[in-house]
């Protein structure tokens, strides 16, 4: 299957949806901006810092753009960047507010902008602690938090896609704030869930195994180390991050219409306890 093969559109319900993707220049956030709009769907993509560290994936998301629009050239897609610190809760409101504003409304919200800091727990900063917790749990509940005012105000369903971690249930020494972020993060899925669930608005996770993306740089550029994180993967291999895209398509989509406060674990069955694939316990 050629690259463009996979970028065709397989959700229809997706079409014209607008969707914000926090976290969106790089990793899982990137393949998610590009997977939604090859979907057909409006996309706003957050970042942080600098205009041009959204350039990459603007380009990469007008190229899907515009093979859709190949494919149906009656239809004008849209897709825009917006700067925002999920930490900072004006930012937040200023930047789902933009979204709004810009593309005419807000259907789908991914929360995706996460960050970790490795360090042994005994020398763990609390500010480090707390700003890991502010960018991946309270930046997540700010952004799904302006998403809900948004979906009541106008009244109309709408989705919000956490990306968690298997972390959020697999303990990770010397990443204490990342596993507690990711922890509180399958509570704030739940909770929302089922606080909203007979209001038309739909809240689920997806919880990424091994994954190739920049933040994992540390053991993807180390051929040993990498090697090692396969060896502990039952699938023998670690996930791409358009394999992690391609599952918030479907958690997004109407074919995903029944299911909320679930995360879905996208790990090659990392979740599966591996080391009991040969039994050395009962037998």
């Amino acid at each position: 299957m050629t690259k463009k093969d996979t970028n065709m559109p397989i959700f229809k319900s997706l079409y014209n949806k607008k969707v914000l993707v926090t976290g969106g220049t790089s990793g899982i956030g990137q393949s998610t901006a590009v997977r939604f709009a090859s979907e057909g769907a409006h996309v706003a993509i957050n970042y942080i810092g600098a205009p041009d560290s959204a350039d990459q994936t603007d380009e990469m998301v007008h190229q899907a753009i515009e093979e859709k629009l190949h494919e149906t050239p009656e239809y004008g897609i849209d897709h825009i960047t917006v700067r925002g610190d999920v930490t900072n809760e004006g930012q937040v409101e200023a930047m789902v507010a933009d979204t709004v504003a810009r593309l005419g409304g807000l259907d789908i919200l991914i929360n995706n902008a996460g960050i970790q800091i490795s360090q042994p727990s005994e020398d763990l900063s609390s500010d480090d602690f707390d700003r890991v917790l502010a960018v991946n749990l309270r930046g997540a509940f700010l952004c799904a938090r302006e998403a809900i005012r948004h979906f009541l105000d106008v009244g109309q369903p709408g989705c919000i896609i956490n990306i968690s971690s298997v972390h959020q249930i697999i303990p990770k020494p010397k990443y204490l704030g990342y596993s507690v972020s990711k922890g509180g993060m399958q509570n704030l899925t739940r909770t929302l869930a089922l606080e909203y669930a007979g209001r038309g608005i739909r809240v689920n996770g997806i919880g990424p195994g091994a994954t190739i993306t920049p933040i994992n740089s540390a053991w993807i550029d180390d051929p040993e180390k990498r090697q090692m994180v396969a060896d502990h993967i039952p699938m023998g291999r670690a996930g791409t991050s358009e394999e992690m895209a391609g599952v918030a398509a479907w958690l997004a989509s109407d074919q995903a219409a029944y299911i909320t406060g679930q995360t879905i674990f996208v790990d090659g069955g990392l979740t599966l306890y591996p080391d009991f694939r040969t039994a050395w316990s009962s037998e």
